[in-house]
């Protein structure tokens, strides 16, 4: 079965196109800058290439991405009807717990939740609906990001707000980067071989958006990101937990809309406010050798945020078995780790100091024989988790 993978932000479409029984990823690539100037189709398999077009929205923006695929030169499949199912990724669920087919009942039903998360719901639906115009027949599913968390139990999602804003309008913590939790969870019990479901993990994942997920049992029990991405530890453009009355004191001086205390607490905060020079850990990490003091607050106040939640997870657990890190700087940033973890081991934390600096996104452990508790690097892979429920579920449905 050919599986097609989309994931479609404000302004993008990103896409990989999954040969399932060769267990391969045939064609991987995006478009960028949609509605924008300049926008561009980049491939990345099976030839590198950027290619600039017109591109007014995103049922124009799919298209494109079809074309590519079906291109007489570099395609990789000789018509449309070779695709057999479409794995879409859609970032805010509300109250849906699990990956489904999208009916047109489902379809309408998760419309309903659009205002949870207006920055990418109405891309997406708009992506699904181009995909039932180019492809009619062709069944799609939906993958909720916020899927894991449904297990999160009342005390833990309910907000301190008046009861009624629950009931009435839906306001709760969600979580997100369910799928990515949900892969490394599977993988690392693979790799460490252990049984989640008889394990307390606490699963970082770190990358320009970070949320950190305190697992039990198998079960997610509590998770960092809110009813939007921007609660829990600092992030690249992101504050975090921020005191509300702080953000409208500065809404009510600064004579800021609503709108612009979303752009500030989204896009301007976090390392690249707090350092003033870049949201990239890579570069901050750079700057902080080279004695940039705003850089190096920004890194300390980076992982102390993180050591927080990794402190009170663990508290959440009644003690932890295993930690793993994820995602472009938790794979790949051993200065991170090694700031989080740093006087954990009250916890039994024993890092490998050595090896952690050695380990650059692969599948390892990086604590000691004699650590208690098991640290381990286990890079997601989130697309393959949405190929894999597209195959299952749209299998059922044929059975």
């Amino acid at each position: 079965m050919k599986i097609l993978i989309l994931n479609c932000g404000s302004s993008s479409i990103k896409y990989k196109l999954y040969d399932m029984a060769a267990q391969q990823v045939m064609a991987a690539g995006g478009v960028e800058k949609i509605g924008l100037a300049g926008a561009f189709l980049k491939t990345k398999t099976p030839q590198a290439g950027k290619y600039m077009h017109d591109i007014p929205d995103h049922a124009t923006g799919l298209r494109f991405v079809l074309d590519e695929l079906t291109d007489a030169d570099h395609g990789v499949i000789k018509s449309l009807s070779e695709i057999d199912a479409i794995g879409d990724r859609i970032t805010h669920g509300g109250p849906f717990s699990e990956s489904t087919l999208l009916t047109p009942e489902i379809f309408a039903e998760w419309k309903k939740y659009i205002g949870l998360a207006p920055v990418h719901s109405p891309a997406q639906a708009k992506s699904i609906q181009a995909v039932m115009d180019c492809l009619p027949g062709v069944p799609q599913v939906a993958i909720f990001d916020t899927a894991f968390h449904q297990t999160l139990p009342d005390y833990a999602y309910l907000y301190a707000l008046p009861y009624r804003y629950y009931e009435e309008d839906g306001v709760r913590r969600y979580g997100f980067h369910g799928t990515s939790f949900r892969y490394v969870m599977q993988r690392a019990a693979e790799v460490l071989h252990f049984d989640p479901h008889h394990s307390r993990i606490i699963i970082a994942h770190i990358g320009n958006g970070i949320s950190l997920a305190a697992v039990k049992d198998g079960k997610c029990v509590d998770t960092t990101m809110g009813m939007m991405p921007n609660e829990g530890p600092m992030m690249g453009t992101r504050t975090g937990d921020l005191d509300p009355s702080a953000l409208l004191y500065v809404m009510d001086k600064h004579h800021l809309s609503p709108a612009q205390a979303i752009d500030l607490t989204n896009k301007q905060s976090g390392v690249l406010g707090i350092s003033g020079i870049t949201n990239d850990i890579r570069e901050l990490v750079e700057a902080t050798k080279q004695g940039n003091e705003r850089a190096q607050l920004a890194l300390k106040m980076y992982t102390y945020r993180l050591k927080k939640y990794v402190g009170a997870y663990a508290a959440v657990l009644g003690g932890v078995d295993y930690i793993i890190f994820t995602a472009g700087v938790g794979e790949n940033q051993p200065p991170v780790r090694r700031g989080t973890l740093e006087g954990m081991e009250y916890l039994g934390v024993q890092l490998d100091l050595e090896k952690n600096e050695q380990v650059y996104g692969q599948e390892t452990i990086i604590s000691t024989p004699q650590s208690r508790v098991t640290v381990a690097v286990i890079p997601t892979d989130e697309e393959l988790m949405m190929a894999q429920d597209t195959l299952r579920i749209v299998s059922q449905a044929k059975a």
